[in-house]
């Protein structure tokens, strides 16, 4: 008996976007797919905060009628549903950052991302929960309730963009976009079993995403495969005006090294990384993943970056100061909900207290605490005089190296609730993934294998040179290719 076919919510955007252009099945078809699936898992795995049921299918509605006229070839996503990061600006659509504070806030305009999605034809919907202003690595600090891991529910999906993770991995939409300013991105991918890209600072526009830490912010993808990782990178990278850090740098066909020969590349492996509180299972699964790229034609390199050490207090010190200013503009007078107080001191007060909830308090209050007077040049300065050192590591170590390839994280998911009351445990859960945003390097999380009992995702991280993205998705589509970890699916 042949295999059954696979619901059109399972399919990867390649595959969807072919059945479309041949119209075995319509783009109305696959966005019911999707919506059926989150109403049969959301209730138990809580990846979306809200969607709008009725627009997702106009919008699918009016796929299908450009789709029958024959379509666009430039419009690579015509068709397909991608959900959105709650940090996001979507026109029309809520922006709550995961916290109380923002209300109802509704956004007025679109982000470029966004913008450039709906050009490529993409259906655009639901959002995505998250923790709380980006601040977590659990998605357990959203105001709007915890994001639970599809493999199994009493763990955590990895944060800040857990629900992007746990939607993609329990197939209730095709792709959704995240964002990444210490392994936001590649964390929770590699604990929910997907890819998850993060590009290089400056390749894609900014614009429209509500800022945490703006040197260290990058908007990326998550997908079920890295054909769709190149595909939506291609879509959503390019120069903006609009951004100031955004690089005017043509954009590759991502695509097209997607050959699976990765014979002659060279591929580091930092000693560093290889630390004593590495599990067992996650050690064995990388060293295996080692030996396949060996086996592949890459030559294994070792090689060292000496301020890893350091790469965990530079970003605590750098992001909370960057966060600190960032959020002070959510005061009740400028943004958010108000809650009124006798005179402005007790305005924002009440109105701060009562809207953010205890991790971004505290990362507000480290962060005005390193940028305050007398602490600035001890603690901020030297942070971006050590950054500079871990940016000099990586450079060196590229111009030995086509890529580095390292742990994603140092264990599985952990249980819900079994970091909360540890601060420093929970930001050691992104010590492979900081350096990679203190250096504006690009970075992917693949799937590389699973832990025993119970059967929990490994993620492996491939991590590139400024703008070597293509260099990147080449490795990592050839190692998929030849082990499949990416085609197991939770039992939702």
């Amino acid at each position: 008996m042949p295999p059954a076919m696979p619901m059109l919510n399972q399919l990867t955007i390649s595959e969807l976007a072919a059945k479309l252009a041949g119209r075995e099945v319509s783009a109305r078809e696959a966005m019911q797919s999707c919506l059926a699936q989150i109403a049969r898992v959301d209730g138990k795995i809580h990846a979306f905060i809200s969607h709008d049921d009725r627009d997702a299918l106009a919008q699918a509605d009016a796929a299908d009628k450009e789709l029958a006229g024959g379509g666009n070839s430039a419009r690579r996503l015509l068709g397909i549903p991608v959900a959105v990061k709650d940090v996001l600006a979507v026109k029309n659509q809520p922006l709550n950052c995961g916290s109380k504070i923002l209300g109802q806030f509704i956004s007025p305009y679109d982000a470029t991302v966004i913008e450039k999605l709906k050009a490529a034809g993409a259906i655009i919907f639901g959002r995505l929960n998250m923790d709380e202003f980006a601040m977590g690595s659990s998605t357990e600090n959203s105001a709007f309730g915890i994001t639970r891991n599809p493999w199994d529910a009493e763990r955590i999906p990895g944060g800040s963009s857990g629900g992007s993770a746990a939607a993609v991995a329990a197939d209730e939409c095709l792709a959704a976009l995240g964002s990444d300013t210490g392994g936001s991105i590649r964390q929770p991918a590699a604990l929910c079993g997907c890819v998850g890209l993060k590009p290089t600072y400056g390749r894609v526009s900014r614009y429209g995403l509500v800022a945490f830490a703006s040197s260290l912010d990058q908007i990326g993808t998550f997908t079920k495969d890295v054909r769709d990782a190149a595909t939506m990178l291609g879509v959503i990278a390019g120069h903006d005006s609009r951004d100031s850090t955004s690089v005017p740098q043509s954009v590759p066909d991502y695509s097209a090294p997607l050959t699976g020969d990765i014979k002659g590349l060279k591929l580091g492996l930092p000693k560093e990384y290889m630390i004593g509180g590495l599990d067992a299972e996650v050690k064995a699964a990388v060293d295996a993943a080692v030996k396949q790229f060996a086996e592949l034609g890459a030559e294994i390199v070792e090689i060292s970056l000496p301020h890893t050490d350091y790469a965990i207090a530079t970003y605590y010190i750098i992001a909370t100061a960057e966060a600190s200013a960032n959020l002070a503009r959510f005061d009740g007078i400028r943004y958010g909900r108000r809650v009124d107080g006798n005179d402005p001191v007790e305005l924002y007060r009440q109105t701060r207290g009562a809207g953010f909830g205890a991790e971004v308090k505290r990362r507000i209050i480290l962060g005005t605490y390193v940028l305050s007077s007398g602490y600035y040049d001890a603690y901020y300065l030297r942070a971006q005089k050590v950054r500079t050192l871990i940016r000099n590591d990586f450079l060196k170590a590229f111009a030995k190296v086509d890529a580095i390839v390292t742990p994603t994280t140092p264990t599985a998911a952990f249980k819900v609730g079994e970091k909360s009351d540890d601060p420093l445990q929970m930001y050691l859960s992104d010590i492979f993934t900081i350096s990679c945003n203190l250096a504006g390097i690009c970075g992917i999380s693949i799937p590389c294998g699973f832990t025993k009992k119970p059967k929990l995702p490994i993620g492996l991280q491939l991590l590139g040179k400024p703008f070597g993205e293509e260099t990147l998705l080449k490795i990592a589509h050839a190692f998929e290719m030849n082990m499949l970890w990416h085609k197991q699916k939770p039992a939702v």
